[in-house]
């Protein structure tokens, strides 16, 4: 998913600026990064709509859509690399966007989905336990996913989704290793007890033998 976004240059600097950047409309922003082999890396502080910036990040794929920041006239394909909120109105007090390479691999995270109804939890009873919720890949901007989707409809107890059943797309590769959990089909702790309850009527089903040692049958031979 690609989003188009207009930016505005900040030519003057510091918290009292950033401010009156808000009291104009705007959330102020600053963009840095290389897009290109040798291409200048410096950062520069523009400003952008609150409005527009606002649907991006509540997107499908929030964070990771692929901007087309126009700055000057100029399209730079950037991503949010950062941004921060208040804490009482939620609204975006600032935002920082990271340039980047169309032809160049990148590494990003994105969120894990799950799908389905599992007749582990509708017949069995069990609980689905949701491990990882967001895994990090590595892939060429065009190619990054909202997100990837978990099939949870097969899933029986003690049954589960590690990222290796999931990374099959070949236009990405999972950084997180492959072998991590990210949703599984657990028994309820009551439906455990009493497994282990069960269990442990059985192991003792069977008569103990007590053996007496020496100091016993000396008793015993003196009570007689």
């Amino acid at each position: 998913m690609e989003a188009l976004l207009d930016a505005t240059i900040r030519t003057t600097f510091g918290k009292n600026e950033a401010r009156r950047t808000r009291k104009a409309g705007k959330v102020p922003a600053v963009v840095y990064g290389a897009a290109s082999e040798g291409a200048s890396r410096d950062a520069v502080s523009i400003a952008v709509e609150p409005k527009a910036l606002l649907k991006i990040l509540h997107s499908e794929a929030g964070a990771n859509t692929l901007i087309a920041l126009k700055l000057d006239g100029v399209d730079t394909k950037v991503l949010v690399k950062d941004f921060l909120l208040d804490p009482v109105t939620r609204q975006v007090l600032h935002v920082d966007f990271y340039r980047i390479a169309m032809d160049r691999m990148l590494t990003v995270t994105i969120p894990v989905l799950l799908k389905g109804e599992s007749p582990g939890v509708k017949v069995q009873g069990g609980l689905l336990e949701f491990v990882r919720r967001e895994i990090e890949i590595e892939c060429l901007p065009a190619d990054i996913p909202e997100h990837v989707d978990v099939d949870v409809s097969a899933l029986m107890v003690h049954q589960g989704v590690r990222v290796r059943d999931v990374a099959t797309n070949p236009k990405w590769r999972s950084l997180t290793d492959l072998d991590t959990m990210l949703v599984h089909i657990i028994l309820a702790k009551a439906d455990e007890a009493a497994a282990t309850g069960d269990a442990a009527t059985a192991g003792g089903s069977e008569p103990v033998v007590i053996k007496k040692g020496k100091k016993d049958e000396a008793e015993a031979e003196k009570k007689k």
